[in-house]
């Protein structure tokens, strides 16, 4: 079954068919997107459990700082056990 798109179409389909191979090819503006929706969950929990002592800006920083610790150490682990790929 084929369809016939309007040609006002197609020029969208190719656009986006670009902009997903673009993504396929560059993984940092996913990761980077992927965590800061993680901050999103994480930021709350952080202001919470710092009894309102932090601003709401401190609690987004340290939750991305938090991640950017994390992220950090599980590289580092990975290029201790498997030196060869890096």
């Amino acid at each position: 079954m084929k369809f016939n798109l309007p040609h006002t179409l197609t020029p969208v389909f190719e656009d986006t068919s670009e902009m997903l191979l673009a993504w396929r090819r560059r993984k940092l503006p996913l990761y980077l997107f992927l965590a800061l929706c993680f901050n999103l969950v994480l930021a709350p929990v952080v202001y919470a459990a710092s009894s309102s002592q932090l601003s709401r800006s401190q609690a987004w920083s340290l939750g991305l700082l938090g991640l950017l610790i994390v992220a950090l150490s599980v590289y580092l682990f990975f290029v201790m056990f498997a030196p060869e790929k890096f």
